[in-house]
């Protein structure tokens, strides 16, 4: 078929698939819309693409390790901030604690290898807990999840800020503005697809690694020569006189160590984003997994050690670690080149949010726990409705906590312990369950990780809830009630539309019209799915055409297929013809097709019924794809081709739905 340049080709029989051009938007708005994009974007990727679009064990190590190790950057303060209000003398305590952590870490690094071997098309806590737990379980993992990826986003740049203005504090004041420009920035990179992000975000994180290994290094090589007023053994006098305003207690140390567990947090990433990975993605996941471990128990012990040697005090001007840079490298050009690697790591350690929160939301969208939106892919192959909708909460975070890491901290570190203990019991029931190939040492793994994030939470909770934590937890609940509400509009709404096969068959007359003008009329009706709207609309068209043609947009091969399948067995009288969208565009194909069909049969009437779902509330709307009804604008082009809207109401009073008679035409 051929209208100026290509824009469908037939692949089979009833099969066609648009080009790029037949993918193009069909109104002028639309189309000026999509050049910015491509200005801004690239190229749109068809979904055949979507396997070059895999990340390398390199590649995945800057995009899904970036928020782990970056922590690096402010979990030793925060342990410090906690301990100073014991006074100077509590200080090198952070050493011991610091340890429990890297001690957490290990166990929680040795669970999830478990994970992602029993999980290679990805084990986020989410999947375990809804495979081994339960629906209520996994909502919960999943609403600490999103909200945790929210504020990780959040916590991440105002890091980032916080070491931008430590080395230029004339930028204090902006730094709310600074961050809303860096999540745009980030947003934007995310939108280009995940290969590129990976390339974008990736050098950042190297250098990152590279200059924090050398101020680290050369922290021990000065305290080894002795030559900076302290040695490996003794520590140097606090930089600043600490006031005590409390004594040394154990839940002060507990305190400590729940705000130093952010550390630990994000190294879940990777067993989420397995598919992200290129074969064998199992693999290839756990020896990042394993490389960015190392990382980040080396950085973190680098930190606590040389902070407690070197005698640096957390202050309210300057970070800690820009303070121990300085220490140990002078103000110079390494220096700054440290706190360019160090404030990008933080910046884009929100990278790791971007990576995992439009995938989960996929995946609840496909569960029908979220609105179908979010499991759209985009013009570059990222889901970016879930892209856009993470970057404008952590927006909305930053300005109602104008920026600043200690007061986002205490609502950052719940929700991800709750997760990964879900994730941890969930493979204790699956080790049970399935008895494979060295269950007992996984069994063994998964269960002291679930212990110990287990304790973790219990710690966050009693130190933290208090001071924050207590509106992560209120976030959580609103999410799973949304997430419920949904999914109990989306059960109601497949009950009500669903047919009986048996029944379906003998509403669809398969007699052509005796009507004179019918019998001229070809009605095509674009359709979804089978179920009572299509049905309803087919037996219309029947009414007023002799030749009906279905016509089924999809993106997936493999969907269209099965679905083909269950047509012909469903409805055999009734041609279907299936579009292939690898571009994910919806109207402009339907338009192609329309237009050749308009020039094929220029001496018949053709009628294009719009089947839809007649909403009585806006939130109905939103939860549905209306993207046949959107047709209808366009529509107004073809001068022979005539409209009928198809409204069908679904009853509100029971569980069936209303007869096709009472729909609006």
């Amino acid at each position: 078929m051929r209208t100026g340049r290509q824009r469908l080709k037939r692949t089979a029989a009833g099969h066609l698939t648009a080009t790029l051009e037949g993918s193009r938007p069909p109104g002028a708005p639309e189309r000026a819309l999509q050049a910015v994009k491509r200005v801004v974007l690239g190229s749109p990727f068809s979904t055949a693409q979507a396997i070059h679009e895999r990340l390398t064990k390199v590649r995945a190590l800057g995009v899904f390790s970036s928020d782990p190790l970056s922590s690096a950057a402010y979990s030793a303060e925060e342990i410090m901030l906690v301990l100073m209000l014991a006074g100077a003398g509590a200080l090198y305590l952070a050493l011991p604690v610091t340890g429990a952590l890297l001690a957490l870490l290990w166990l929680v690094r040795l669970s999830y290898i478990q994970t992602i071997k029993a999980y290679p098309n990805g084990g986020g806590a989410y999947i375990v807990a809804r495979e081994n737990l339960g629906v209520t379980p996994a909502l919960i993992a999943a609403s600490a999840l999103l909200v945790d990826y929210v504020l990780t986003v959040s916590v991440s740049v105002a890091a980032g800020v916080a070491a931008i203005t430590s080395a230029a504090p004339a930028l204090y004041d902006f730094r709310v503005l600074i961050s809303l420009v860096a999540v745009g920035a980030i947003t934007w990179g995310n939108l280009r697809g995940i290969r590129e992000s990976g390339a974008i975000f990736g050098l950042p994180t190297y250098f990152f690694i590279v200059t924090f290994s050398t101020m680290i290094i050369v922290g021990f090589v000065k305290l080894a020569l002795g030559t900076s007023g302290a040695t490996l053994t003794h520590s140097a006098p606090p930089t600043h006189e600490v006031v005590a305003v409390g004594g040394l207690s154990v839940f002060l140390v507990l305190r400590a160590f729940s705000s130093g567990a952010a550390a630990v947090t994000g190294i879940e990433a990777i067993s989420n984003g397995v598919p992200a990975f290129k074969p064998p993605e199992s693999r290839n996941a756990q020896i990042t997994m394993q490389w960015e471990a190392a990382f980040l128990g080396f950085f973190l012990l680098g930190v606590a050690f040389l902070a407690t040697r070197y005698g640096i005090v957390p202050s309210q001007d300057e970070t800690l670690v820009s303070h121990l840079g300085r220490e140990v490298l002078g103000k110079n050009v390494l220096y700054y080149a440290y706190q360019v690697g160090t404030a990008g790591v933080l910046l884009l350690a929100a990278n790791t949010a971007y990576a995992d929160f439009p995938r989960l939301s996929a995946i609840l969208a496909h569960d029908h726990f979220a609105p179908r939106q979010l499991a759209f892919r985009g013009d570059r192959l990222a889901f970016s409705n879930g892209i856009l909708l993470l970057g404008a909460a952590a927006a909305v975070l930053l300005v109602m906590f104008q920026s600043e890491v200690t007061r986002l901290i205490p609502l950052y570190i719940l929700g991800v312990f709750i997760s990964m203990t879900l994730s941890q019991s969930g493979m204790i029931r699956h080790w049970l369950r399935l008895r494979e190939s060295g269950w007992r040492t996984s069994l063994a793994l998964n269960g002291i990780g679930a212990i110990a994030t287990g304790v973790v939470v219990l710690i966050v909770g009693a130190t933290k809830f208090t001071e924050g934590a207590w509106i992560s937890v209120l976030a959580m609940l609103a999410l799973m009630g949304t997430f419920m509400a949904i999914n109990r509009h989306y059960r109601w709404y497949e009950r009500a539309i669903a047919i009986d096969d048996r029944t379906a068959i003998p509403r669809v007359s398969a007699l052509p019209s005796v009507d004179p003008i019918a019998r001229s009329t070809h009605v095509i009706i674009p359709v979804d799915g089978i179920n009572e709207i299509a049905i309803g609309a087919i037996a219309m068209a029947q009414e007023i055409g002799s030749e009906v043609t279905a016509v089924h947009l999809t993106d997936d091969i493999e969907q269209a297929e099965r679905f083909q399948a269950e047509w012909n067995a469903t409805l055999p009288g009734v041609a279907l013809l299936i579009i292939e969208s690898p571009y994910r565009a919806f109207a402009a194909p339907m338009l192609a097709y329309l237009e050749n069909l308009q020039n094929a049969e220029a001496d018949r009437r053709i009628v294009v019924i719009l089947p839809g779902f007649k909403a009585h509330h806006w939130w109905e709307s939103l939860l549905h794809n209306r993207a046949i009804r959107r047709l209808k604008p366009y529509l107004a082009q073809f001068p022979n081709v005539r409209i009928v809207d198809y409204l069908y109401d679904v009853s509100r009073g029971d569980r069936r739905p209303s007869s096709p008679a009472q729909a609006s035409t």
